[in-house]
Protein backbone atom coordinates (compact mmCIF):
# COMPACT_ATOMS: atom_id res chain seq x y z
CA UNK A 1 0.00 0.00 0.00
CA UNK A 2 1.16 3.52 -0.81
CA UNK A 3 0.75 6.24 1.82
CA UNK A 4 -2.34 7.54 0.02
CA UNK A 5 -3.82 4.03 -0.22
CA UNK A 6 -3.22 3.54 3.50
CA UNK A 7 -4.93 6.85 4.27
CA UNK A 8 -7.99 6.02 2.15
CA UNK A 9 -8.21 2.49 3.54
CA UNK A 10 -7.87 3.71 7.12
CA UNK A 11 -10.58 6.30 6.64
CA UNK A 12 -12.88 3.61 5.21
CA UNK A 13 -12.29 1.36 8.23
CA UNK A 14 -12.94 4.25 10.63
CA UNK A 15 -16.16 5.23 8.83
CA UNK A 16 -17.48 1.66 8.81
CA UNK A 17 -16.62 1.20 12.48
CA UNK A 18 -18.46 4.38 13.44
CA UNK A 19 -21.49 3.35 11.34
CA UNK A 20 -21.60 0.12 13.36
CA UNK A 21 -21.42 2.10 16.61
CA UNK A 22 -18.18 0.40 17.68
CA UNK A 23 -15.23 1.86 19.55
CA UNK A 24 -11.68 1.12 18.47
CA UNK A 25 -11.29 -1.09 21.53
CA UNK A 26 -14.42 -3.09 20.71
CA UNK A 27 -13.42 -3.73 17.10
CA UNK A 28 -9.83 -4.54 18.09
CA UNK A 29 -11.05 -7.06 20.66
CA UNK A 30 -13.40 -8.65 18.12
CA UNK A 31 -10.55 -9.36 15.69
CA UNK A 32 -7.87 -10.26 18.24
CA UNK A 33 -5.74 -7.13 17.73
CA UNK A 34 -4.77 -4.22 19.94
CA UNK A 35 -6.51 -0.83 19.96
CA UNK A 36 -3.19 0.86 19.19
CA UNK A 37 -2.77 -1.29 16.07
CA UNK A 38 -6.28 -0.39 14.88
CA UNK A 39 -5.62 3.27 15.59
CA UNK A 40 -2.54 3.14 13.37
CA UNK A 41 -4.57 1.45 10.60
CA UNK A 42 -7.25 4.12 10.74
CA UNK A 43 -4.65 6.91 10.67
CA UNK A 44 -3.00 5.42 7.59
CA UNK A 45 0.22 4.48 9.39
CA UNK A 46 -0.15 0.69 9.57
CA UNK A 47 -0.53 -1.06 6.19
CA UNK A 48 -2.85 -4.04 5.86
CA UNK A 49 -1.52 -6.14 3.00
CA UNK A 50 -2.42 -9.64 4.20
CA UNK A 51 -5.71 -11.04 2.90
CA UNK A 52 -6.26 -12.94 6.16
CA UNK A 53 -6.12 -9.68 8.14
CA UNK A 54 -8.42 -7.97 5.65
CA UNK A 55 -10.92 -10.78 6.20
CA UNK A 56 -10.61 -10.38 9.97
CA UNK A 57 -11.41 -6.67 9.69
CA UNK A 58 -14.33 -7.30 7.35
CA UNK A 59 -15.75 -9.99 9.66
CA UNK A 60 -15.31 -7.73 12.69
CA UNK A 61 -17.14 -4.92 10.91
CA UNK A 62 -19.82 -7.28 9.61
CA UNK A 63 -19.34 -6.30 5.96
CA UNK A 64 -18.32 -8.21 2.82
CA UNK A 65 -14.61 -8.14 2.10
CA UNK A 66 -15.21 -6.18 -1.13
CA UNK A 67 -16.78 -3.30 0.83
CA UNK A 68 -13.53 -2.92 2.73
CA UNK A 69 -11.24 -3.61 -0.23
CA UNK A 70 -13.02 -3.37 -3.63
CA UNK A 71 -10.25 -5.18 -5.54
CA UNK A 72 -10.21 -8.20 -3.20
CA UNK A 73 -10.99 -11.64 -4.71
CA UNK A 74 -14.75 -12.36 -4.97
CA UNK A 75 -16.32 -14.69 -2.38
CA UNK A 76 -16.72 -18.38 -3.10
CA UNK A 77 -19.90 -20.32 -2.48
CA UNK A 78 -18.59 -21.36 0.93
CA UNK A 79 -15.44 -20.87 2.98
CA UNK A 80 -13.56 -24.04 3.92
CA UNK A 81 -14.40 -25.03 7.47
CA UNK A 82 -12.26 -27.83 8.87
CA UNK A 83 -14.28 -27.81 12.07
CA UNK A 84 -17.35 -29.00 10.18
CA UNK A 85 -15.59 -32.07 8.82
CA UNK A 86 -14.69 -35.36 10.38
CA UNK A 87 -11.43 -34.70 12.16
CA UNK A 88 -8.53 -37.14 12.09
CA UNK A 89 -8.13 -36.64 15.84
CA UNK A 90 -11.74 -37.38 16.80
CA UNK A 91 -10.72 -40.63 18.50
CA UNK A 92 -7.94 -38.85 20.41
CA UNK A 93 -10.42 -36.21 21.51
CA UNK A 94 -12.59 -38.93 23.04
CA UNK A 95 -9.62 -40.03 25.14
CA UNK A 96 -9.70 -36.62 26.83
CA UNK A 97 -13.42 -36.85 27.48
CA UNK A 98 -13.44 -39.30 30.39
CA UNK A 99 -11.26 -40.21 33.34
CA UNK A 100 -8.66 -42.69 32.06
CA UNK A 101 -8.45 -45.00 35.09
CA UNK A 102 -11.65 -44.96 37.13
CA UNK A 103 -11.35 -48.62 38.09
CA UNK A 104 -8.08 -47.92 39.91
CA UNK A 105 -9.79 -45.28 42.05
CA UNK A 106 -12.25 -47.92 43.22
CA UNK A 107 -9.69 -50.71 43.44
CA UNK A 108 -6.21 -49.32 44.25
CA UNK A 109 -3.42 -51.71 43.33
CA UNK A 110 0.21 -51.99 42.27
CA UNK A 111 0.43 -54.21 39.22
CA UNK A 112 2.62 -52.28 36.78
CA UNK A 113 5.45 -54.36 35.33
CA UNK A 114 8.79 -52.50 34.91
CA UNK A 115 9.52 -54.71 31.91
CA UNK A 116 6.92 -52.63 30.03
CA UNK A 117 9.03 -49.46 30.23
CA UNK A 118 11.11 -49.98 27.03
CA UNK A 119 7.94 -50.56 24.99
CA UNK A 120 6.32 -47.45 26.48
CA UNK A 121 9.37 -45.34 25.61
CA UNK A 122 9.22 -46.63 22.04
CA UNK A 123 5.50 -45.87 21.81
CA UNK A 124 5.97 -42.29 23.00
CA UNK A 125 8.79 -41.77 20.48
CA UNK A 126 6.47 -43.18 17.82
CA UNK A 127 3.69 -40.78 18.77
CA UNK A 128 6.04 -37.84 18.33
CA UNK A 129 7.23 -39.18 14.97
CA UNK A 130 3.61 -39.26 13.81
CA UNK A 131 3.02 -35.74 15.13
CA UNK A 132 6.08 -34.31 13.39
CA UNK A 133 5.07 -35.95 10.11
CA UNK A 134 1.45 -34.73 10.48
CA UNK A 135 0.05 -38.29 10.22
CA UNK A 136 -2.87 -37.45 12.46
CA UNK A 137 -5.11 -40.39 11.59
CA UNK A 138 -2.45 -42.88 12.70
CA UNK A 139 -1.66 -40.71 15.71
CA UNK A 140 -5.26 -40.82 16.88
CA UNK A 141 -5.26 -44.62 16.81
CA UNK A 142 -2.00 -44.82 18.78
CA UNK A 143 -3.17 -42.25 21.34
CA UNK A 144 -6.34 -44.23 21.96
CA UNK A 145 -4.20 -47.08 23.30
CA UNK A 146 -1.20 -45.27 24.76
CA UNK A 147 -2.83 -42.62 26.97
CA UNK A 148 -5.01 -45.03 29.01
CA UNK A 149 -2.05 -47.38 29.30
CA UNK A 150 0.23 -44.65 30.67
CA UNK A 151 -2.43 -43.19 32.96
CA UNK A 152 -2.99 -46.66 34.42
CA UNK A 153 0.74 -47.26 34.78
CA UNK A 154 1.23 -43.98 36.67
CA UNK A 155 -1.36 -45.12 39.21
CA UNK A 156 -0.26 -48.73 39.60
CA UNK A 157 3.56 -48.50 39.54
CA UNK A 158 5.86 -48.58 42.54
CA UNK A 159 7.23 -45.21 43.70
CA UNK A 160 10.60 -45.65 42.00
CA UNK A 161 9.02 -45.79 38.52
CA UNK A 162 6.37 -43.10 38.95
CA UNK A 163 8.53 -40.10 37.90
CA UNK A 164 9.68 -41.83 34.71
CA UNK A 165 6.12 -42.79 33.81
CA UNK A 166 4.86 -39.26 34.44
CA UNK A 167 7.61 -37.96 32.15
CA UNK A 168 6.36 -40.27 29.40
CA UNK A 169 2.78 -39.17 30.06
CA UNK A 170 3.78 -35.48 29.88
CA UNK A 171 5.55 -36.04 26.56
CA UNK A 172 2.50 -37.84 25.19
CA UNK A 173 0.10 -35.07 26.17
CA UNK A 174 2.50 -32.50 24.70
CA UNK A 175 2.40 -34.37 21.38
CA UNK A 176 -1.37 -34.48 21.55
CA UNK A 177 -1.56 -30.74 22.29
CA UNK A 178 0.70 -29.99 19.32
CA UNK A 179 -1.43 -32.14 17.02
CA UNK A 180 -4.70 -30.59 18.19
CA UNK A 181 -3.34 -27.09 17.51
CA UNK A 182 -2.42 -28.08 13.97
CA UNK A 183 -5.89 -29.56 13.47
CA UNK A 184 -7.55 -26.35 14.77
CA UNK A 185 -8.92 -28.18 17.80
CA UNK A 186 -7.68 -25.54 20.23
CA UNK A 187 -10.03 -26.35 23.09
CA UNK A 188 -8.78 -29.94 23.12
CA UNK A 189 -5.19 -28.67 22.82
CA UNK A 190 -5.75 -26.58 25.97
CA UNK A 191 -6.90 -29.66 27.90
CA UNK A 192 -4.00 -31.77 26.62
CA UNK A 193 -1.43 -29.06 27.45
CA UNK A 194 -2.84 -28.64 30.94
CA UNK A 195 -2.58 -32.39 31.54
CA UNK A 196 0.98 -32.33 30.19
CA UNK A 197 1.92 -29.62 32.69
CA UNK A 198 0.42 -31.57 35.58
CA UNK A 199 2.16 -34.81 34.59
CA UNK A 200 5.45 -32.94 34.16
CA UNK A 201 5.27 -31.65 37.73
CA UNK A 202 5.10 -35.25 38.99
CA UNK A 203 7.99 -36.25 36.71
CA UNK A 204 10.52 -34.21 38.66
CA UNK A 205 11.65 -32.46 35.44
CA UNK A 206 10.82 -28.74 35.76
CA UNK A 207 11.80 -27.96 32.17
CA UNK A 208 9.08 -30.34 30.99
CA UNK A 209 6.58 -28.07 32.76
CA UNK A 210 7.85 -25.15 30.67
CA UNK A 211 7.58 -27.24 27.50
CA UNK A 212 3.94 -27.85 28.43
CA UNK A 213 3.44 -24.10 28.89
CA UNK A 214 4.80 -23.61 25.35
CA UNK A 215 2.08 -25.97 24.06
CA UNK A 216 -0.51 -24.15 26.16
CA UNK A 217 0.51 -20.82 24.62
CA UNK A 218 -0.12 -22.19 21.13
CA UNK A 219 -3.58 -23.33 22.20
CA UNK A 220 -4.32 -19.82 23.51
CA UNK A 221 -3.11 -18.28 20.23
CA UNK A 222 -5.35 -20.59 18.22
CA UNK A 223 -8.28 -19.60 20.46
CA UNK A 224 -7.35 -15.91 19.91
CA UNK A 225 -6.80 -15.51 23.66
CA UNK A 226 -3.69 -13.46 22.99
CA UNK A 227 -3.61 -11.85 26.43
CA UNK A 228 -3.51 -15.31 28.06
CA UNK A 229 -0.85 -16.51 25.63
CA UNK A 230 1.28 -13.44 26.29
CA UNK A 231 1.01 -13.80 30.05
CA UNK A 232 1.81 -17.51 30.04
CA UNK A 233 4.84 -17.07 27.76
CA UNK A 234 6.17 -13.93 29.43
CA UNK A 235 6.00 -15.33 32.98
CA UNK A 236 7.70 -18.53 31.85
CA UNK A 237 10.47 -16.57 30.11
CA UNK A 238 11.03 -14.46 33.21
CA UNK A 239 11.29 -17.54 35.41
CA UNK A 240 13.79 -19.21 33.07
CA UNK A 241 15.91 -16.09 32.67
CA UNK A 242 16.08 -15.64 36.43
CA UNK A 243 17.68 -19.06 36.82
CA UNK A 244 20.56 -18.08 34.49
CA UNK A 245 21.11 -21.72 33.58
CA UNK A 246 22.85 -22.45 30.30
CA UNK A 247 22.42 -26.15 29.64
CA UNK A 248 21.10 -27.02 26.17
CA UNK A 249 17.63 -28.15 27.29
CA UNK A 250 17.14 -24.92 29.23
CA UNK A 251 18.14 -22.84 26.20
CA UNK A 252 15.87 -24.85 23.89
CA UNK A 253 12.83 -24.18 26.05
CA UNK A 254 13.70 -20.51 26.61
CA UNK A 255 14.24 -19.88 22.90
CA UNK A 256 11.00 -21.64 21.99
CA UNK A 257 9.05 -19.47 24.41
CA UNK A 258 10.55 -16.34 22.80
CA UNK A 259 9.32 -17.67 19.44
CA UNK A 260 5.76 -18.24 20.64
CA UNK A 261 5.75 -14.75 22.16
CA UNK A 262 6.84 -13.39 18.77
CA UNK A 263 3.83 -15.13 17.26
CA UNK A 264 1.54 -13.55 19.86
CA UNK A 265 2.83 -10.08 19.04
CA UNK A 266 2.57 -10.74 15.30
CA UNK A 267 -1.07 -11.79 15.67
CA UNK A 268 -1.63 -8.58 17.67
CA UNK A 269 -0.08 -6.56 14.85
CA UNK A 270 2.76 -5.34 17.09
CA UNK A 271 5.60 -5.42 14.55
CA UNK A 272 8.26 -3.99 16.88
CA UNK A 273 7.56 -6.38 19.77
CA UNK A 274 7.40 -9.39 17.41
CA UNK A 275 10.80 -8.57 15.94
CA UNK A 276 12.29 -8.03 19.41
CA UNK A 277 11.23 -11.55 20.38
CA UNK A 278 12.68 -13.02 17.18
CA UNK A 279 15.97 -11.30 17.97
CA UNK A 280 15.82 -12.65 21.54
CA UNK A 281 15.31 -16.17 20.13
CA UNK A 282 18.24 -15.65 17.73
CA UNK A 283 20.43 -14.69 20.68
CA UNK A 284 19.46 -17.87 22.54
CA UNK A 285 20.04 -19.96 19.40
CA UNK A 286 23.55 -18.52 19.05
CA UNK A 287 24.28 -19.57 22.63
CA UNK A 288 22.93 -23.03 21.85
CA UNK A 289 25.00 -23.23 18.68
CA UNK A 290 23.15 -26.09 17.00
CA UNK A 291 19.75 -27.41 15.96
CA UNK A 292 18.34 -29.67 18.67
CA UNK A 293 15.07 -31.40 19.44
CA UNK A 294 14.80 -31.11 23.22
CA UNK A 295 11.20 -31.77 24.30
CA UNK A 296 10.40 -32.13 20.58
CA UNK A 297 10.63 -28.35 20.18
CA UNK A 298 13.12 -28.54 17.28
CA UNK A 299 14.72 -25.36 18.56
CA UNK A 300 17.94 -24.05 17.07
CA UNK A 301 19.24 -21.46 14.59
CA UNK A 302 17.35 -22.99 11.67
CA UNK A 303 13.97 -23.10 13.37
CA UNK A 304 14.38 -19.50 14.54
CA UNK A 305 14.74 -18.40 10.92
CA UNK A 306 11.73 -20.51 9.91
CA UNK A 307 9.71 -18.75 12.60
CA UNK A 308 11.08 -15.39 11.46
CA UNK A 309 9.66 -16.15 8.00
CA UNK A 310 6.31 -17.10 9.52
CA UNK A 311 6.25 -13.93 11.64
CA UNK A 312 6.97 -11.75 8.61
CA UNK A 313 4.11 -13.42 6.71
CA UNK A 314 1.75 -12.85 9.64
CA UNK A 315 2.70 -9.16 9.58
CA UNK A 316 2.15 -8.93 5.82
CA UNK A 317 5.86 -8.36 5.12
CA UNK A 318 6.04 -10.77 2.18
CA UNK A 319 9.28 -9.42 0.73
CA UNK A 320 11.08 -9.75 4.05
CA UNK A 321 9.72 -13.28 4.49
CA UNK A 322 11.05 -14.38 1.11
CA UNK A 323 14.43 -12.72 1.70
CA UNK A 324 14.77 -14.57 5.01
CA UNK A 325 13.76 -17.89 3.47
CA UNK A 326 16.58 -17.88 0.91
CA UNK A 327 19.25 -18.61 3.49
CA UNK A 328 17.44 -21.42 5.29
CA UNK A 329 18.52 -25.06 4.92
CA UNK A 330 15.88 -27.08 6.74
CA UNK A 331 16.74 -30.58 5.51
CA UNK A 332 17.79 -31.66 9.00
CA UNK A 333 14.43 -30.80 10.56
CA UNK A 334 11.19 -32.76 10.53
CA UNK A 335 8.95 -32.97 7.48
CA UNK A 336 6.41 -30.84 9.34
CA UNK A 337 8.92 -28.00 9.88
CA UNK A 338 10.09 -28.17 6.26
CA UNK A 339 6.50 -28.15 5.02
CA UNK A 340 5.63 -25.24 7.30
CA UNK A 341 8.46 -23.18 5.81
CA UNK A 342 7.28 -23.99 2.29
CA UNK A 343 3.68 -23.16 3.19
CA UNK A 344 4.71 -19.76 4.55
CA UNK A 345 6.80 -19.12 1.46
CA UNK A 346 3.72 -19.96 -0.60
CA UNK A 347 1.67 -17.48 1.43
CA UNK A 348 4.34 -14.81 0.93
CA UNK A 349 4.44 -15.37 -2.84
CA UNK A 350 0.64 -15.17 -2.91
CA UNK A 351 0.72 -11.86 -1.04
CA UNK A 352 3.00 -10.57 -3.81
CA UNK A 353 0.68 -12.05 -6.47
CA UNK A 354 3.43 -14.43 -7.61
CA UNK A 355 0.94 -17.22 -8.16
CA UNK A 356 3.14 -19.72 -9.98
CA UNK A 357 5.81 -19.55 -7.27
CA UNK A 358 3.15 -19.86 -4.57
CA UNK A 359 1.76 -23.00 -6.18
CA UNK A 360 5.23 -24.57 -6.49
CA UNK A 361 5.86 -24.03 -2.77
CA UNK A 362 2.49 -25.46 -1.76
CA UNK A 363 2.89 -28.55 -3.97
CA UNK A 364 6.33 -29.18 -2.49
CA UNK A 365 4.90 -28.77 1.02
CA UNK A 366 2.14 -31.24 0.16
CA UNK A 367 4.70 -33.81 -0.97
CA UNK A 368 6.38 -33.58 2.46
CA UNK A 369 3.34 -33.39 4.75
CA UNK A 370 0.09 -33.97 2.84
CA UNK A 371 -2.11 -34.13 5.94
CA UNK A 372 -0.78 -30.82 7.23
CA UNK A 373 -1.58 -29.03 3.97
CA UNK A 374 -4.99 -30.71 3.83
CA UNK A 375 -5.95 -29.60 7.34
CA UNK A 376 -4.07 -26.33 7.90
CA UNK A 377 -6.48 -23.40 7.60
CA UNK A 378 -3.83 -20.96 6.32
CA UNK A 379 -2.81 -23.39 3.58
CA UNK A 380 -6.40 -24.03 2.53
CA UNK A 381 -7.12 -20.30 2.51
CA UNK A 382 -4.21 -19.41 0.25
CA UNK A 383 -5.05 -22.30 -2.11
CA UNK A 384 -8.63 -21.08 -2.32
CA UNK A 385 -7.44 -17.53 -3.02
CA UNK A 386 -5.15 -18.77 -5.79
CA UNK A 387 -8.08 -20.57 -7.42
CA UNK A 388 -10.28 -17.47 -7.14
CA UNK A 389 -7.58 -15.24 -8.60
CA UNK A 390 -6.91 -17.61 -11.50
CA UNK A 391 -10.58 -18.18 -12.27
CA UNK A 392 -11.04 -20.13 -15.50
CA UNK A 393 -7.31 -20.01 -16.19
CA UNK A 394 -6.50 -22.11 -13.10
CA UNK A 395 -4.08 -24.87 -14.04
CA UNK A 396 -4.82 -28.54 -13.61
CA UNK A 397 -2.15 -28.68 -10.89
CA UNK A 398 -3.82 -25.90 -8.91
CA UNK A 399 -7.29 -27.40 -9.28
CA UNK A 400 -5.96 -30.81 -8.28
CA UNK A 401 -4.38 -29.34 -5.16
CA UNK A 402 -7.61 -27.50 -4.33
CA UNK A 403 -9.63 -30.69 -4.73
CA UNK A 404 -7.25 -32.72 -2.54
CA UNK A 405 -7.43 -30.08 0.21
CA UNK A 406 -11.16 -29.41 -0.27
CA UNK A 407 -10.39 -25.74 -0.91
CA UNK A 408 -12.73 -25.09 -3.83
CA UNK A 409 -15.47 -23.75 -1.56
Amino acid sequence: MSSEERRVFGARVADLRKQKGMTQGELAAAIGRTASWLSQVERGIQPVNCLDVLRLLADGLGVPLQVLQPDAPPPAAATPSPASETNDLDQARLVLSAHPALDVLLNPRQDFQPDDLPALHASVDGVWALTHSARFGELSVEIGVLVPRLELACRTASAEHVPELHDLLARTYQALAAAFVRQHEADAAWVAADRAIRAAEFSGNPLSVFAGIYRLCHAFVRLKHLDQAERAAATAITALENTRAGEPQHLSVLGSLHLVLALVHARSGDRSAARQQIEAARSVARRLGEDRNDFNLEFGPTNVEIQAVSTAVELGDAGEALDLSRGIHADGLSAERQARLLMDMGRAHAQRRQHAEALDCLLHAESLAPEMIRTHLAARTVIRDLVLSAGRTASDELRGLAERTDSLG
